[in-house]
């Protein structure tokens, strides 16, 4: 079977770029969290770093500078929307996790997707301080360090390991209570992602609103790992769009996504989750 890469116009040598590009964000990452730096909040309950400034900045430099045709969206670039007239665009999270990152624990990750179309087509989840890289590139599988790496064949809900808020699962609201599972959570929901298409953890549900820079990355990585991924309501993600809100997610092999599709579907989640 040919490879699908292949049937993308270089998108081997923009694979690499991408990988190149991410792995040198990760040497920035390290220095700060390994150093004093400055923080604040861009509003309320959303802090930023310099570190997220700085890796963003030069993902943007290296990106673009390679690339200039393709569109760019970052959570710290402001947004024009000249990406909607790009048929490439990246998109970007400098630092996915920023209050790990600032409490100097290791669940944050440089989070970088390539999408045209609509759909990631390639991208890359970096963790440099406990050094995975999870990447993926169209019809070619994902990887960790790279291993191919596959979701797990859980395919029940009893037992199972997933990544979510804990009291979400533990809300009364539910129709029918929540099987005994392992339940945790990291920060970053991209690094989430990775670990469920290594098979780390079984799933990832969140049923509040995410952006395109959150997600794309984690989407084609776990999708090449064998998995799906959709939003609670069996949508396929869309990205590049005007509106860059997301509404939920959930990632898992295919028999754990229909169990827990099958208990979420239903749900009208409020506007303020969007």
């Amino acid at each position: 079977m040919p490879d699908k890469a292949n049937q993308i116009p270089n998108l081997e040598q923009d694979h690499a770029l991408l990988i190149s590009a991410v792995r040198k964000a990760g040497d920035i990452a390290r220095k700060y969290f390994h150093s004093d730096f400055e923080k604040w909040d861009k509003k309320a309950g959303d802090p930023v770093t310099e570190a997220d400034i700085a890796i963003d900045r030069f993902l943007h430099d290296e990106l673009t500078q390679a690339r200039p045709n393709f569109g760019w969206l970052s959570e710290e670039s402001k947004d024009d929307q000249s990406r909607l007239n790009c048929d490439r665009v990246w998109l970007v999270d400098p630092i996915d996790g920023t209050r790990a990152f600032i409490k100097r624990r290791p669940h944050f990750t440089i989070s970088v997707a390539l999408a045209t179309e609509g759909k990631p087509i390639a991208g890359a989840i970096y963790n440099p301080i406990t050094e995975e890289f999870y990447e993926a590139v169209k019809g070619s599988g994902a990887r960790c360090n790279g291993q191919p790496i596959r979701t797990s064949r859980q395919r029940e809900l009893p037992g199972c390991r997933m990544l979510g808020d804990p009291d979400l699962f533990r809300h009364p609201a539910w129709r029918k209570p929540w099987p005994e599972m392992t339940i945790e959570t990291r920060n970053s929901i991209a690094y989430r992602m990775a670990l469920v298409a290594a098979g780390k953890w079984d799933a990832c549900l969140t049923l509040s609103g995410k952006s395109d820079w959150d997600i794309a990355a984690g989407d084609i990585i776990v999708r090449e790992a064998g998995g799906i991924v959709t939003t609670h309501t069996g949508e396929p993600l869309r990205y590049n769009r005007p509106e860059t809100r997301l509404p939920s997610v959930i990632a898992a092999g295919p028999p754990l996504h229909r169990e827990i599709l099958a208990r979420v579907h239903h749900m009208k989640l409020p506007a303020s989750s969007h």
